[in-house]
């Protein structure tokens, strides 16, 4: 099987690549030519590289008899990145993706999406954009499966995400941290069992709809401010921690979804579960770090 994964050198399009690779699958990978390869450059010499700002998405698709493509490119937004830049990754790019994977009559199209209400940020505007065209086209012969995932996390995650930003900033021992009050809920799973979920995913296409929708989460909502509490706990066993937590410092976004609930019983029906716990991944991630 042929897979085109786009976003190789991201947080999850790495761990999928390696995955792929250790599985036997031929795999094309997609990246920009400025992209850090650090998470991939050990498996570089076994899959197909494109710099998709260099070769037209069309004559990659020329090239190669494909069979699923799957879409893990995703700008957040942020650094102050202007909304057209937003757009032009996680809509346009997306759709000129989907777009090409239909002409070529590939068997399925797999897009990785957010459970964020979609008018909470332009972030998620921009993925819920791409997901109404998905609909729109999923009368066709490609499959449209999208997978909503919920706070995923992991050794290799980008610095500036909460769990990595927050055990940074502890380790350093930095004098306080401003954070909300903490009692909105969330679900935090471990990026190998989202691996496993695609995997899964992969292994039952042929029983999909035209159109199928999954969401991803450990199943389990906990408060943000138990997360921190946990993450103090376990770095206190090698780090003298003096950092003041300032629970309520900074005001909720506007529309903030207090209680993230994730479904996870199509999954469940597919045999998968998520099979780490949030204490062991918190630990996976600090002993990698040391």
């Amino acid at each position: 099987m042929t897979i085109l994964l786009a976003g190789a050198t991201g947080f999850l399009g790495s761990y999928l690549l390696k995955s792929f690779v250790k599985n036997d699958y031929k795999v094309i990978a997609l990246k920009r030519s400025t992209s850090n390869t650090y998470r991939i450059d050990d498996c570089l010499n076994d899959v197909t590289v494109y710099d998709i700002d260099k070769v037209d998405l069309s004559t990659i698709f020329k090239n190669h008899s494909i069979d699923i493509v799957i879409n893990t490119v995703t700008n957040y937004g942020r650094k102050d990145i202007q909304i057209p830049s937003i757009v032009n990754t996680n809509l346009i790019f997306g759709l000129k993706l989907l777009e090409e994977s239909i002409n070529s009559n590939v068997k399925a199209f797999i897009n990785t999406d957010t459970l964020l209400d979609r008018n909470i940020n332009t972030y998620a505007l921009s993925k819920s954009q791409l997901v109404d065209w998905m609909k729109f086209l999923s009368n066709k012969n490609t499959k449209m499966i999208n997978i909503k995932i919920e706070h995923m996390y992991g050794p290799l995650d980008d610095e500036n995400k909460f769990i990595y930003w927050l055990i940074n900033q502890l380790k350093q021992n930095v004098e306080k941290i401003d954070l909300t009050s903490g009692i909105q809920k969330r679900d935090f799973i471990y990026i190998d069992d989202i691996l496993n979920a695609y995997r899964i995913i992969i292994k039952n296409i042929e029983s999909f709809l035209n159109y199928e929708e999954f969401e991803l989460g450990s199943g389990t909502s906990i408060k943000v401010k138990s997360l921190v509490e946990r993450i103090v706990e376990e770095l206190s066993v090698n780090y003298t921690i003096s950092t003041k937590l300032n629970f309520g410092a900074i005001a909720y976004r506007d529309n903030e979804n207090m209680e993230m609930k994730v479904n996870v019983e199509k999954l469940f029906n597919l045999g998968w579960e998520a099979k780490v716990s949030l204490e062991d991944g918190i630990k996976k991630i600090i002993s990698k770090e040391n």
